[in-house]
């Protein structure tokens, strides 16, 4: 089986779904590197060609165990994308730091881990407020030159900040929050945001051609359906961090994830491949950063290309949202 939905960045035809990385840093239930491996091999049998990590990952766990599982892979069929910003020292504490050192410092620490020689797109993870969003831009647009990146990305940025990195240099992509449940969330993992995925981000991206790279696309795990009132994760996992994934707010949620379990239920379709397609069929969004980390997760969720969702059922899930006000959950 492979993709039959694409997305495009330029002229170039990537998958509609993606592998995000951030599971196989060990962060997430401790994933063995094995099992990441395997699961990526799974992938790219299945035409995913496209990667999202980060430095902080692991702290350079998760992209050294892309590395290791791409070794060999034809490098020009790959679409590699990482991040910078956030780095750490012999203490592990992590700041945030997009100053034209740091990153010169920083992209090559990435390609080193990776194997590769260059990334396709490098994405500022979050915000530095100390350091002038044109030194930034400038000094990617000059790493771009030198053949280390080919595109460059934002990713948790207010709007106005993206306009302004947009007039300092060329942005390619915007990596932000959003789901089913999440259209315009104030907080990731109780980290306040300065944007409105919805309402102000994607009306950009789809008026200035921007790639919309959404994460959490499965909300952790909780739109596939399994979440129960408590007993998620253990104390290992950074899921249990995520205030929305816990207490009230769960339960909550998980209200409106009864609902929309009757409805796959109608239409025989797993909950977590309706979510999905929910995301693909909206134009400027994709590749998603979607969790494949285990072969089951890959297969299950390329096979969301497979089938469409009807305006019909479109329109029943947006009565079953629109029951509830999601933007104050």
């Amino acid at each position: 089986m492979k993709y039959k939905k694409y997305t495009r960045l330029n002229n170039e035809a990537l998958p509609a779904i993606g592998f995000g990385c951030w599971s196989i840093g060990g962060e997430w239930n401790n994933i063995e590197d094995s099992k990441s491996i395997r699961a990526i091999h799974t992938a790219l049998d299945l035409g995913v060609n496209f990667f999202d990590t980060a430095p902080v990952y692991g702290k350079g766990h998760s992209e050294t165990v892309l590395g290791k599982a791409l070794k060999g892979s034809d490098r020009s069929k790959l679409f590699i994308a990482s991040k910078c910003g956030l780095v750490w020292g012999e203490d592990l504490h992590v700041d945030v730091n997009l100053t034209r050192e740091s990153l010169l410092k920083e992209i090559d620490r990435s390609l080193t881990r990776l194997g590769v020689d260059y990334l396709d797109v490098w994405q500022c993870h979050w915000p530095d407020k100390d350091t002038d969003l044109k030194e930034t831009i400038e000094a990617m647009e000059e790493i771009k030159e030198m053949g280390k990146i080919r595109y460059i990305g934002l990713s948790n940025y207010s709007l106005e900040q993206l306009k302004y990195a947009d007039s300092c240099g060329e942005v390619a992509s915007f990596q932000g929050l959003y789901n089913m449940f999440e259209h315009n969330p104030d907080t990731y993992h109780g980290i306040p945001l300065t944007y409105k995925t919805k309402d102000e981000i994607l009306p950009y991206c789809r008026e200035n051609g921007l790639m919309y790279l959404p994460y959490s696309p499965l909300f952790q795990g909780l739109l596939t359906g399994s979440f129960k009132a408590e007993g998620n994760f253990d104390e290992n996992d950074k899921r249990s961090e995520n205030p929305k994934l816990l207490g009230e707010t769960l339960l909550s949620y998980l209200k409106i994830v009864d609902d929309l379990k009757v409805f796959a239920k109608e239409i025989d379709r797993p909950l977590s491949q309706i979510t999905i397609n929910w995301l693909v069929a909206q134009k400027e969004v994709g590749p998603i950063i979607a969790g494949l980390d285990h072969e089951k997760y890959a297969k299950d969720t390329v096979a969301s290309l497979e089938w469409e969702l009807t305006a019909e059922m479109q329109q029943q899930i947006a009565e079953i949202l629109g029951k509830y006000d999601l933007d104050k959950l």
